[in-house]
């Protein structure tokens, strides 16, 4: 299956975020677009609220200049985010009062905002989802380990 660059860049940080125990939806440098950008938080300026789709006035600036971050641009960021946060059961934008999952970093929560944010890149990509994405993201229930 052929792929862009950028669609596996951001899910080899995704796997590794995944598997490393780094993926954080609360947290702007571990959430899905901040492991695809390296573990930073700047691209949270591009709005004004964590899981919003609406762009501030810098990204819409850096959209309108034509800026890439991690090979998205600012619409794209704010896509993949609010995809990841919707899939594992926040309302967005986030807000204190909100809905969320119990604990936002339970395996089973994580798996489901990847799958969904694999499937929103591969969209982006125009890359038909042939190859089954979500065996890299296996990993063994704690109910599993538990009767083993």
């Amino acid at each position: 299956m052929k792929t862009t660059a950028r669609l596996e860049n951001a899910i080899t940080k995704l796997y590794s975020a995944f598997h490393g125990n780094t993926l954080n939806p609360e947290c702007c440098k571990q959430c899905a677009v901040g492991n695809i950008l390296n573990n930073t938080d700047s691209w949270k300026h591009l709005s004004d609220n964590h899981g919003s789709l609406n762009l501030n006035y810098v990204g819409k600036v850096h959209e309108m200049m034509g800026r890439k971050f991690g090979g998205y641009s600012p619409l794209e960021i704010l896509e993949i985010e609010a995809t990841f946060l919707q899939h594992c059961g926040y309302s967005l934008p986030l807000r204190h009062n909100g809905v969320k999952p119990k604990n936002a970093t339970d395996k089973e929560i994580l798996f489901n905002g990847l799958q969904g944010v694999v499937e929103y890149l591969c969209k982006l990509d125009s890359v038909e989802i042939v190859m089954d994405y979500s065996r890299l993201f296996e990993y063994e229930k704690e109910e599993d380990l538990a009767l083993a």
